[in-house]
């Protein structure tokens, strides 16, 4: 027993850890692939479901867009007590300056995608249900209670026109994240990638 809470206790002091230039904190990399794991999942079920109008999975599609808000306002918290991370190389300046632009779109992003989605569904009287925890009550109609009403329908409108270009505005940004690390890691051969899998790196 005392082994397992000098674990835990070893694993909390590791977690709340600041990133350096060697290596990120496991607060940091956990936060990193938890959003990013989970919005790429969305982004791929909520093509699905528009395509194919599988009604069936925007229960679930939802839950987890509530969730991974929790999440990525954590992320955010977390990213301002903990500063920006420093490259793990020198880098021309038209990197950096596009590095910084899809960071901060990516950051933006995963707040303002569950966010419109919120404002969507709710707005437009669905309410919320997480696994089954309602948070946000359906807005019935008064004369036919099997029937949903707006609660303002131009602002549910309007959230689910930012989600829409929101969802493909976040897939460019990811390609490019993604092509950006890859570069980092088989072109420059620095340790960006490997930093964020939680490894020590040479200065």
């Amino acid at each position: 027993m005392e082994n397992v809470v000098l674990g835990i206790d070893n694993w909390s002091e590791k977690s709340m850890q600041y990133d350096s230039h060697n290596k990120f904190a496991t607060t940091t990399v956990i936060l990193h692939w938890l959003v990013g794991l989970t919005i790429i999942g969305l982004l791929a079920t909520g093509i699905y479901m528009t395509e194919n109008n599988v009604y069936e999975l925007f229960s679930w599609h939802k839950a987890f867009g509530f969730l991974v808000l929790i999440v990525a306002i954590a992320r955010v918290i977390w990213r301002m007590k903990n500063g920006w991370p420093s490259p793990a190389s020198n880098y021309k300046p038209i990197e950096h300056k596009l590095a910084s632009i899809v960071h901060w779109v990516l950051i933006i992003a995963t707040l303002l995608m569950p966010i419109s989605g919120l404002m969507t569904s709710v707005l437009g009287g669905h309410g919320l249900s997480v696994f089954g925890l309602e948070v946000f009550a359906q807005n019935f109609s008064v004369d036919d209670p099997e029937k949903t009403l707006p609660i303002n329908y131009e602002l549910s409108k309007l959230g689910g026109t930012i989600h829409f270009y929101l969802g493909y505005t976040v897939i460019v940004a990811l390609l490019l994240h993604i092509a950006g690390a890859l570069k980092h890691h088989i072109i420059d051969k620095d340790g960006t990638l490997k930093r964020m899998l939680g490894k020590t790196i040479s200065e």
